[in-house]
């Protein structure tokens, strides 16, 4: 099995999602020992916001003959390697953790790099169609708030809702929430939260 370990939190050792993502990736290992985890810290690695030029150099194809900057061509060059990486993975454990209602900027950086038409999903008469099938997604989503059910659900959420689409875009359908909200409603409040999510990672099959 290939884990794809994948951090945006910028908290850092006080990050909650962080926390959960690791004990995620813990559960997948206790039945598959042998597993290859691969890890990104998004927050560490200061992933760029793409460009438009970068963005040419991606979505292809473009004229051979053109030259192309160094610093731009070791850009392409990575986020190749972290598209290549979503395609070979058979689970990608994501923390994606609520910041403003969306997710953190440098995740949607990292998607910017991997959502590119003709790799992961393709577009035809008959509309788009995901291309990365048979890939299991477990999303870590930490809430400083109680977001879930009507009316905050409906009208706040871009985060979970923003994960689900993206991915179902994509083509993936084993998609599993584990969920830690109300962090910032009392130590009562996040205490039981996290509590309540390492209880869900502790029953997670591991197939």
């Amino acid at each position: 099995m290939k884990i794809l370990h994948i951090d945006s939190s910028a908290l850092g050792d006080a990050s909650v999602s962080r926390k959960l993502s690791a004990a995620t990736v813990a559960r997948l290992r206790e039945e598959h020992a042998g597993a290859s985890v691969t890890y990104h810290d998004l927050a560490a690695e200061a992933l760029p916001h793409v460009t438009g030029a970068l963005l040419q150099i991606i979505r292809g194809p473009r004229d051979a003959g053109q030259p192309v900057a160094p610093e731009l061509a070791q850009q392409a060059a990575y986020s190749e390697t972290l598209l290549q990486e979503l395609l070979d993975t058979d689970v990608l454990v994501l923390g994606a953790p609520m910041y403003n209602f969306s997710v953190p900027s440098t995740l949607k950086a990292w998607l910017d790099r991997v959502l590119v038409a003709g790799r992961t999903f393709s577009y035809s008469a008959a509309g788009p169609k995901g291309l990365v099938l048979g890939k299991r997604v477990i999303i870590v989503s930490s809430r400083g708030s109680a977001m879930s059910g009507a009316p905050y659900e409906i009208a706040l959420d871009h985060q979970e809702a923003y994960m689900k689409a993206v991915f179902g875009f994509i083509g993936v359908t084993d998609l599993t929430i584990v969920r830690a909200e109300g962090l910032a409603m009392g130590e009562a409040a996040h205490r039981g939260a996290v509590d309540g999510a390492l209880s869900q990672v502790a029953s997670l099959k591991a197939a």
